[in-house]
């Protein structure tokens, strides 16, 4: 007997349609709403993949204000030690004359109040850019960059001896470069490092 290409198994008995099986059947209900299992090996979600950094990490508000507090207290402290050692150069009567002392007059505690007030705003403007915006952290390098040379640049067009300017403006700067750094480490730190891949 001639048996003919698929008209049946290796017998010679024909095959029922219904017997085969097929394999679009078995696929999950939900194939198309998964993302990634915990190996992180790729699935789908409803047939799109979400781009990376597309999303908005989420912040841990405690850890990052608890940075900016201390961030906050770092630089006060620069501002303390900027006047003492610019209180210590001869012939340089940074923030008072010499006769007031080492701390100098009311504009100490005024300037260590300024520079923790900037930490905690610069602290609330990170937390803003975090939630809100793409490549948080470059944003927020750039605005703390052109603060600081503001500060610097008025540092040295207000009035006053050559010898204040040049301590003023030095004390800004390293002012601004601690909030800066601390400031970014303390978002990283908030996100669990998501912030700075985006």
């Amino acid at each position: 007997m001639t048996r003919g290409y698929g008209t049946g198994d290796e017998y010679g008995t024909p095959r029922n349609p219904s017997q085969y099986d097929d394999r679009t059947r078995e696929m999950p209900a939900d194939y198309g709403d998964q993302q990634y299992d915990t190996y992180g090996r790729q699935q789908f979600s409803g047939g799109r993949q979400t781009p990376p950094g597309s999303k908005a990490p989420t912040v841990n508000a405690g850890r990052l204000w608890a940075g900016g507090v201390a961030t906050a207290i770092v630089a006060a402290l620069i501002a303390l030690v900027g006047v003492l050692i610019a209180r210590a150069l001869p012939k340089v009567e940074f923030l008072g004359p010499l006769a007031s002392g080492p701390l100098g007059s009311g504009q100490t505690v005024v300037l260590c109040l300024s520079a923790a007030v900037a930490a905690l705003a610069a602290t609330g403007l990170v937390h803003l850019l975090l939630v809100s915006t793409p490549r948080p952290l470059a944003y927020f390098g750039w605005i703390v960059a052109l603060v600081t040379v503001v500060a610097i640049l008025l540092a040295f067009l207000g009035s006053g001896d050559l010898g204040v300017k040049i301590a003023s403006a030095i004390i800004y700067l390293v002012i601004g470069i601690a909030i800066g750094s601390l400031v970014t480490g303390a978002a990283i730190s908030a996100t669990g490092g998501r912030a700075a891949s985006r």
